[in-house]
């Protein structure tokens, strides 16, 4: 009979944790920098190496939140993420193309920092991919 109770206080008391822990997991909203979706583009293939590629605008150059950024992004094995950072209020690239040089070279001295996951899941973040 005892063991009937302590299952009764124990599950609740679990479900509760388990719920919390899952609504409750750190987002890009939680991040500093006012991060903004600019673009965005993904090839159609589905049964192959899914690539995303994100133009973002952020408001500062907190290097570290741009990288936690790019690894909140959604990223599907063997597949490719990349996020290309711009300041608010500078120009940047409204479409972009799935071949390298995914925009044009306009944007290129705008862009202050790229993110990449690629497929083995290895993580390359650059200052100023371009140059300053």
């Amino acid at each position: 009979m005892k063991l009937k109770h302590v299952l009764w206080v124990t599950l609740p008391v679990l479900l509760i944790y388990v719920f919390w822990e899952t609504f409750t997991q750190p987002g890009v909203n939680d991040l500093k920098g006012d991060f903004q979706e600019v673009s965005f583009i993904r090839n159609e293939n589905n049964t192959g190496p899914v690539q995303r590629i994100y133009a973002v605008s952020v408001s500062d150059t907190l290097w570290s939140e741009m990288e936690k950024y790019g690894k909140l992004m959604p990223h599907t094995k063997y597949g490719t993420t990349k996020v290309f950072f711009f300041a608010t209020g500078t120009s940047s690239p409204e479409e972009l193309n799935l071949e390298p040089d995914h925009f044009t070279n306009d944007f290129k001295p705008n862009c202050l920092a790229s993110f990449e996951k690629n497929g083995m899941g290895t993580i390359s973040f650059k200052k100023y991919p371009f140059g300053k």
